[in-house]
């Protein structure tokens, strides 16, 4: 089955055309060392909860939207192999090109899939 890479981040709300530029350039290099799809969902009914939520989960702040994303690899080895292809890579240099959100409060994993329905 596909491997998923899966984030979840507090981007500023104004900078939401900035981030899906970002996220946009960054799935072309992602898509050339072989992930299979990326998927950006920009947050709409996102409710901060008593004991943990998404917001609590990134310090989401009055003036941030929370952003759930994912990644789907062929495999884990042809993720493993993309992503040190994209550390090296000009194109993802963070002092060059930002993240147009604190990455300090992203969070982020690798998934293997047990389920397809």
């Amino acid at each position: 089955m596909t491997y998923v890479d899966g984030f979840v981040a507090a981007v500023p709300t104004a900078n939401r055309e900035k981030f899906r530029k970002h996220a946009e350039d960054a799935s072309e290099v992602f898509k050339e060392f072989g992930a299979l799809q990326i998927v950006e969902c920009w947050g709409d009914d996102v409710p901060e909860g008593e004991v943990t939520s998404f917001p609590m989960a990134v310090k989401c702040k009055p003036d941030e939207t929370v952003v759930f994303s994912w990644i789907v690899w062929p495999s884990r080895e042809v993720r493993d192999a993309g992503h040190k292809k994209m550390m090296a890579d000009p194109r993802m240099d963070m002092e060059n090109n930002p993240m147009p959100f604190d990455g300090k409060r992203m969070i982020y994993g690798g998934f293997e899939k047990i389920l397809e329905a």
